[in-house]
């Protein structure tokens, strides 16, 4: 399901890659506001397979006609 809503204020974030049982991961951290309680703690992951990484990609493609 893919739903849109309208930008929010930027925040940091980073990513990482790894493998875990033979299969690579791509992982983003965000990291909210700079006002919030605990300043630097990670807010959300999500991670992303192969598959997903794909999807994701054909998604993008799809939406800024790239």
């Amino acid at each position: 399901t893919i739903s849109r809503s309208v930008r929010s204020k930027s925040v940091q974030a980073t990513y990482s890659v790894f493998e875990k049982t033979g299969q690579k991961y791509f992982q983003i951290d965000t990291y909210g506001k700079s006002d919030r309680e605990i300043p630097g703690k990670i807010s959300q992951s999500f991670q992303l397979d192969k598959e997903s990484a794909k999807f994701l990609v054909e998604k993008l493609k799809k939406e800024f006609d790239l």
